[in-house]
């Protein structure tokens, strides 16, 4: 991999990690217990990569 591929790949990690976080943040104070909180930011971190490596794949 080159330097570029893996720095864009970090990048979605890390943006992945954030929306995650959020979205678990955000169930949790809207009433959700722990887990369905974790389940949530988990779901949401999922999709957000599975974007990003269907755009990745559709681009080359």
């Amino acid at each position: 991999m080159s330097p570029l591929q893996t720095l864009s790949l970090l990048l979605a990690l890390s943006t992945a990690l954030n929306i995650a976080f959020t979205a678990g943040l955000l169930a949790r104070r809207s009433g959700a217990n722990i887990s369905q909180a974790i389940l949530t930011g988990a779901g949401s971190a999922a999709t957000s990569l599975g974007v990003y490596f269907a755009a990745v794949a559709a681009y080359k």
